[in-house]
């Protein structure tokens, strides 16, 4: 079994008697980044955090193999945190679990145990992964209509605005939870924002990650209003995306920083890039995983579309955010990719990946664009060997199945699943019949 803390597993246990903690959610993801779980009483809590909860995996999407329904949620005590929507008499807690079978081992099919094994392979080269993702979200009137709260722009201070206050509720609900906000403010489309956790290692962030997304929605629909984090909502605005920063460190030391450079880019760092190019378009199925996330990867709206980069430019698939002398650990990189409806475990699993991949070959990074991609021919980018990500998630998914990379990232498990569910949604949306097809072709044809 997973070894626990008991220094932290006493820690939760009197925080539960201080705080009148009634029942306590246990939650894990499923293989597409939703939120599973169950609650238990507080009479349960000792025996969840020393042997795990018992449920029925079948029922849980990429859990469901027949020789492994009976599954246990083993609590992680560093996750224990109450919920502040709940009520202070009863209260209601939560806490991230991992995923073990009934001999106590792992099980292969939990997206935590995947990220969890990848930072165990960073760990063993040296290497604490760090991740900042910018989650963006539209705020809107119902769940039926796009109809939003405001027509304001990016960075806007319009006061009174409902979107403003709802984002204010957010932050402080989710320094409540013990996740740290770096920033916040309205992003570039109509009733569009954005809350930049402060960066941390990628357990954490993933797990921080799965609770903001939830904290969002329930601060929405409390006040009548809902959240979405749909990757392409709209039409002809832009998109939500969740920009990933991202940085390697060796104990205290940054080692993408470097001195050698004007960008003040290590060769890890551009080894680290390189591989991120290499396998980009590998990995876009696990960073987009749904058909409409490629609707956001189209020219014109601030999202990538060719696997190019660049210091200053916001459509290049990774950014090197300007540097500020004396401080060496904000160092970073910032790949573009990723929307916020990804699963955020095995999103940071295959990023890191690719990235190590570009390391341990010392993949060499390509030149800096000093021309827009936009702005050349096909001919031109050809010459210049660019390629660009997929167009729509079947070729998305041609291109990953056959990725041995993803594959061992992932492990067969989680892989075999992955790749199936996202087969069966491509062959649901191609059976459908558009508004777009009817009005264009009905009167016609």
């Amino acid at each position: 079994m997973l070894e626990r803390n008991s220094e932290a597993v006493e820690y939760v246990l009197r925080e539960a008697r201080e705080n009148d903690v009634k029942f306590i959610r246990l939650w894990f993801s499923d293989i597409l980044g939703n939120i599973k779980g169950f609650a238990i009483t507080v009479v349960e809590l000792e025996n969840a955090l020393t042997r795990g909860m018992g449920f029925d995996g079948s029922a849980i999407e990429g859990y469901a193999r027949a020789d492994e329904r009976d599954l246990y949620a083993l609590p992680d005590p560093t996750t224990f945190s109450l919920l502040p929507w709940r009520p202070k008499t009863n209260a209601v807690a939560k806490m991230f679990c991992d995923i073990i079978t009934p001999d106590d081992k792992e099980f292969e099919g939990d997206p935590r145990s995947v990220l969890k094994k990848n930072l165990n392979r960073a760990s063993e080269k040296g290497y604490t992964y760090y991740v900042s993702p910018e989650l963006e979200y539209f705020y809107f009137k119902d769940s039926s209509s796009t109809v939003g709260l405001d027509n304001s722009g990016y960075f806007d201070q319009n006061s009174p605005d409902v979107g403003t206050d709802l984002r204010r509720d957010t932050v402080l609900t989710l320094e409540e939870l013990g996740i740290p906000v770096e920033s916040s403010h309205h992003e570039s489309a109509p009733s569009q924002h954005e809350i930049d956790l402060r960066h941390t290692d990628a357990l954490t962030m993933a797990d921080s990650v799965m609770t903001y997304r939830l904290v969002v929605k329930e601060i929405a629909m409390a006040k009548g209003y809902y959240a979405s984090f749909m990757p392409k909502p709209i039409a002809d605005i832009n998109g939500n995306g969740m920009h990933t920063h991202m940085s390697l460190f060796k104990g205290d030391e940054n080692v993408f920083y470097g001195e050698k450079n004007e960008a003040h880019l290590s060769d890890i760092a551009k080894h680290f890039c390189a591989g991120l190019m290499k396998h980009a378009r590998e990995i876009t199925l696990v960073t987009n995983q749904w058909v409409n996330s490629y609707k956001r990867l189209v020219p014109a709206y601030e999202a990538p579309t060719y696997i190019t980069w660049a210091e200053v430019n916001r459509s290049d698939l990774i950014r090197i955010p300007s540097f500020k002398p004396d401080r060496k650990s904000s160092r970073r990189i910032e790949y573009r990719a990723p929307d916020p409806s990804c699963n955020p475990y095995l999103a940071f699993s295959v990023m890191l990946a690719a990235g190590l991949e570009g390391i341990d070959n010392k993949y060499e990074m390509p030149a800096s664009l000093t021309k827009s991609v936009h702005e050349m021919s096909e001919n031109e980018r050809t010459s210049l060997g660019i390629e660009s990500l997929p167009g729509n998630l079947w070729e998305a998914i041609q291109i990953t199945e056959d990725s041995e990379l993803v594959k061992k990232t992932l492990g067969d498990s989680v892989f075999n699943s992955f790749i199936e569910n996202k087969k069966i949604e491509w062959n649901r949306y191609s059976s459908q019949i558009s508004p777009y097809e009817v009005e264009r072709y009905l009167p016609i044809l």
